[in-house]
């Protein structure tokens, strides 16, 4: 996943420790006998700590991601989660230190050359990259955090999907289950208590994903936060269609009109192609309802095949019609 190979951000203090402690057996090995060694065994202990300070700090904004070319779904997860600019300033102070301790380095190296003592010439380069090192220990500590919750998000890939929703206990994640053959992936997601569950199937070359959003949407919208809301936004970036499962038995525990109300406003929210199918079909106390579209049952397999074949027909669609979309966007750009 896009998060995963951040390291773990490092404070101030463990950096400038790492860095003078292998200043201290840089010098270690040197035999000073006299000004000209122990200025250069002093130059030695300063160019190390300054590389190591550079190099970590360097290492740092690397292994974060290019934000511009995050996918959409990704950057606005991170930028719900802890804020792109934000990130984005941090980084860029640690861009500034890591250029600052290289200056106050090599700046201290000229002055140690043509000092009588260059012991206070080392103390004194210290000295300042302690300043400067502490003075983002802030973007430090706020960029390990980012990393820490950022690791979190779930692998979602940019390609064609399927999100289910639906109340609870009305057969989403049955349903995952049996259309991609296996137990899904269940992912930690930053929004809820609960997991996403997310599986892939294939038909011919092409993979589909199949994700299953609890906390997201098995509620109505109002009793949503805006973090929860500004989520559901980041899923409109995938090439998606929105499978609302109805539970025609109501033994779900949720009556019939409530889950149309939901309906409703995950289809005014999501503004994606929605279909509408009833589950338990197997059932003696299942309805006929005339605003579904299909029906289905997870529990004996009954019209899942069908269900899906739609599903993937809707996808298709949607992502031509996508395409031609940004295909005009081109064109009146000349």
């Amino acid at each position: 996943m896009i998060f995963e190979k951040i390291n773990t951000v490092q404070t101030s203090e463990e950096l400038l420790d790492k860095a003078f402690r292998r200043a201290t057996r840089a010098m270690s090995g040197k035999n000073i006998t006299g000004r000209k060694t122990a200025i250069e065994a002093n130059e030695s202990m300063m160019l190390t700590a300054g590389n190591i300070l550079t190099d970590n700090l360097k290492n740092i904004v690397r292994r974060f991601p290019t934000f511009e070319n995050l996918p959409p779904f990704y950057y606005e997860l991170a930028d719900v989660m802890v804020g792109v600019d934000d990130m984005r300033k941090s980084l860029s102070r640690l861009d500034w230190a890591s250029a600052k301790i290289h200056e106050v380095t090599r700046d201290h190296v000229g002055k140690i050359r043509k000092a009588r003592d260059p012991l206070p010439v080392r103390k004194q380069c210290f000295g300042r990259l302690s300043s400067i090192m502490r003075s983002i220990d802030k973007d430090l500590i706020f960029l390990n955090e980012s990393r820490n919750k950022l690791r979190k998000l779930p692998s979602v890939n940019d390609e064609p999907t399927i999100v289910v929703a639906g109340y609870p206990n009305i057969g989403k994640s049955s349903f995952v289950t049996k259309v991609t053959g296996a137990t899904p992936e269940i992912a930690s997601y930053p929004f809820t208590t609960k997991g996403v569950s997310i599986g892939h199937f294939f038909v011919g070359n092409d993979r589909y994903q199949v994700m299953d959003t609890p906390g997201l949407l098995d509620r109505p919208m109002s009793e949503r936060n805006e973090i929860e809301l500004q989520a559901i936004t980041a899923l409109k970036n995938l090439d998606a269609v929105v499978l609302f499962i109805i539970d025609a038995t109501e033994t779900c525990g949720y009556e019939i009109d409530d889950q149309k109300r939901m309906l409703e406003e995950v289809r005014t929210e999501f503004k994606l192609p929605v279909l509408v199918v009833a589950n338990k079909a197997d059932l003696p106390q299942f309805r006929d309802l005339e605003f579904v579209n299909m029906k289905m049952s997870t529990a004996t397999g009954e019209g899942i095949e069908e269900v899906t074949s739609t599903l993937i027909e809707m996808v298709k669609k949607a992502i031509a019609e996508k395409e031609v979309v940004e295909e005009n966007e081109i064109m009146d750009d000349y």
